[in-house]
């Protein structure tokens, strides 16, 4: 658990989309990792959101009996798949190989709207792991959300790629704050260099977006082993690099000063049927 009092929020929980331009730079272990960093002294849920290609889940070694396609299927309701994970972190399951789910009908969304206002009652963050690049489901998860973290390296192509979803939120929502996390560094200085990199593009290319750095987080051959064991990094090797800079990120975040009004799930059918349909 952190060594610290989390804020908690007043109206609702903090509702924070993890997204990326490209796959491979570790979002969903950030997602996992950072989402029981502040389990266990507040209430966390962590959605797979990566609804075709369920990852998490994995990540745990976990085999959910039933995912978000039973739901949307009408065959059970969202609260009886959630699993519990380390330090009571609740987890969404999200599906495996089903194309179906890449791309979310209105109905569909407007089913997960009703079950989500149910479901995140009385939480108090809310992280959705979503799928690499831009496709619909990825924007339209950015924009449920109320905070946007984007996970990239110092690789010239993640770079690209973040870019490219910053753009896209920005040129077709309006949608101007935005999160950094620099995964595996090579040296401390290189998160700011690259986060210097991208504001540098943006700030020429898209105007007046706000980018915040929340920190980088170092290479460290623990990482890998703790995926090989389906054990969280910070459950696993809690004094690892890695687990060090996870844990300063997540108080980062949980003092980021958050708009209830700014996105959040229950703002769902005002900001995706005006905007994503």
């Amino acid at each position: 658990m952190l060594g610290y009092e989390a804020l908690y929020p007043e109206n609702g929980p903090k509702v924070f989309a993890i997204s990326s331009g490209k796959g491979g730079v570790g979002k969903t272990t950030f997602a996992l990792n950072v989402s029981c960093a502040l389990s266990g002294r507040n209430d966390v849920l962590l959605f797979d959101a990566d609804l075709g290609l369920a990852n998490v889940d994995v990540l745990l070694g976990l085999s959910p009996k039933f995912h978000i396609g039973d739901v949307l299927a009408g065959r059970c309701q969202l609260e009886e798949i959630v699993l519990i994970g380390p330090r009571g972190l609740k987890i969404l399951p999200a599906s495996s190989g089903l194309v179906k789910l890449t791309s979310l009908s209105e109905s569909q969304k407007l089913v997960l709207l009703e079950a989500f206002d149910r479901l995140t009652a009385g939480l108090e963050y809310v992280f959705l792991d979503t799928a690499a690049g831009i496709s619909e489901n990825v924007l339209y998860f950015n924009l449920a959300s109320q905070e946007r973290i984007l996970i990239c390296t110092p690789e010239p192509t993640a770079l690209t790629d973040v870019y490219a979803l910053i753009k896209v939120l920005f040129k077709r929502y309006r949608i101007k704050r935005f999160h950094l996390v620099v995964n595996m560094i090579r040296r401390p200085s290189q998160a700011f260099e690259i986060y210097r990199q991208l504001l540098r593009v943006v700030e020429k290319f898209l105007g007046s977006i706000s980018l915040n750095l929340l920190g980088g987080i170092p290479v460290d051959r623990r990482v890998s082993e703790a995926i090989r064991a389906q054990v969280p990094l910070l459950e696993l090797f809690p004094d690892s690099p890695a687990s060090k800079a996870i844990r300063e990120i997540a108080l980062e975040i949980a003092n980021l000063k958050t708009d209830p009004l700014e996105g959040g799930l229950q703002f769902f059918g005002r900001k995706i049927m005006g905007g994503c349909a």
